[in-house]
């Protein structure tokens, strides 16, 4: 196996093992938050938001330092070091006793969120910019394989307890280290390696260097009101289908089982089709489509739990979104710079959940609380499906004012 081969078969591997990882935790943790705080559902969600909010706001400030690093170091030791100290977050998060044991892990875990970010600049080391998008798909392919496992591996879990799934998740991530040290290679040639700035290592930095691709900001500034919008769904889903149709714990796994297993379709098969045939651009614009339907879907038509199952499967177009629009952005940046934009990517994701989860886990709270005005545990989906039609309006602005850039 060549050392390009074995590179992205651990990249794969990786991205696979953090989104099990990930996925793991989501079907126990608003019983966790009970459990440490012994407060009802809709105060529980409230707690779930601030949580995430954390995680994002040390995200939003690391991500761009990381990806600097990276390109100044190197992706291999970023990587491993990242997905150690996420494995070290769920070590403490499930032994945390008290609600402020829960947020320093998401702090831990906030300062070390970048493994994905990093997957994304090995393959932008390793392939031409025209084969780009379909191995960004391919790292979504990983994502989603890695969310049919986790949700239902944590579902069963945490029949056992809910902060089981927690310690099972750290071992994996320690046993990906351990994988990784012996497997990967360096993907960044040291001739398009850069000297570390600290001007540019965090995301104002990371921005204005962007501002000299006008099409990378136009895109960015849709990619936030999308992410804004699909917060809604890792923050709420499990509080709103327990809300709404009584679900537990493995319900709630095998329903985000369902979404990766769809997930993994369109980026693992369809994407690598999609691409050559519409373009990266109309892939993204179908993914707007799809995924702002299904939203609204999930919040206005599913009166009944199974129908939760016919969106996720519209939603699964959604898939196509991001494959697509980091191949567009990736061309219009150098070899040097691979990483920086990664990391302004991950500085908007986590930008993103900064707002989003405080936002749609208090719509969430407040539309099912005693005191709402009228009983809606869908109004987070409902204005997420909103946020993804404003997106799709921005990005097809944007390529239509730079048709001719390349």
């Amino acid at each position: 196996m060549t050392s390009a081969n074995r590179a992205v078969a651990f990249i794969f591997v990786a991205v696979l093992l953090n989104s099990v990882g990930f996925g793991i935790v989501m079907p126990v943790l608003p019983e966790l938050i009970v459990d440490v705080t012994g407060d009802p559902l809709h105060e529980a969600a409230r707690h779930g938001g601030w949580l995430v909010f954390v995680y994002a706001l040390m995200q939003f400030f690391c991500a761009p330092l990381a990806g600097n690093l990276s390109d100044r170091f190197g992706r291999r030791p970023v990587l491993l070091l990242s997905l150690f100290v996420f494995g070290l977050d769920h070590l403490i998060m499930g032994f945390a006793p008290t609600l402020a044991w829960l947020y320093v892990g998401r702090l831990v875990a906030g300062m070390s969120a970048t493994s994905f970010a990093i997957a994304n600049a090995c393959v932008a080391d390793l392939f031409p910019p025209e084969k780009r998008a379909q191995n960004f798909g391919l790292m979504g392919a990983a994502f989603g394989a890695g969310f049919i496992l986790g949700p239902v591996i944590g579902g069963f879990l945490g029949e056992f307890g809910p902060r089981t799934p927690f310690f099972a998740t750290a071992g994996i991530a320690f046993a990906t280290v351990a994988f990784g040290w012996l497997a990967i290679p360096e993907t960044l040639a040291r001739e398009h390696r850069r000297p570390f700035r600290a001007s540019r290592a965090n995301p104002l930095g990371a921005f204005r260097q962007m501002r000299r691709f006008p099409v990378v900001i136009g895109i960015l500034a849709a990619y936030f009101l999308y992410m804004t919008a699909q917060n809604s769904l890792p923050v709420t889903w499990a509080f709103f289908s327990i809300e709404r149709y009584g679900w537990g714990p493995r319900e709630i796994g095998f329903s985000l089982g369902f979404v990766g297993m769809c997930m993994l379709i369109v980026q693992g098969f369809v994407i690598r089709r999609a691409i050559p045939a519409w373009g990266a651009e109309r892939c993204a614009s179908v993914g707007f489509a799809l995924a702002a339907v299904s939203l609204l879907g999930y919040a206005l038509l599913s009166p009944v739990g199974w129908m939760l199952y016919v969106w996720i499967v519209v939603g699964a177009g959604s898939g196509l979104v991001m494959p697509a629009l980091t191949g567009v952005m990736s061309r219009h940046v150098g070899a040097d710079a691979q990483g920086e934009l990664q990391g302004a990517i991950g500085s908007v994701a986590s930008a993103t959940s900064v707002v989003s989860p405080p936002v749609m886990t208090q719509l969430f709270a407040w539309f099912t609380s005693p005191a709402a005005p009228v009983y809606f545990p869908g109004a987070a989906f409902a204005l997420a499906g909103v946020l993804v039609f404003a997106a799709l309006a921005v990005v097809v602005r944007t390529l239509a004012r730079h048709a001719t850039d390349r």
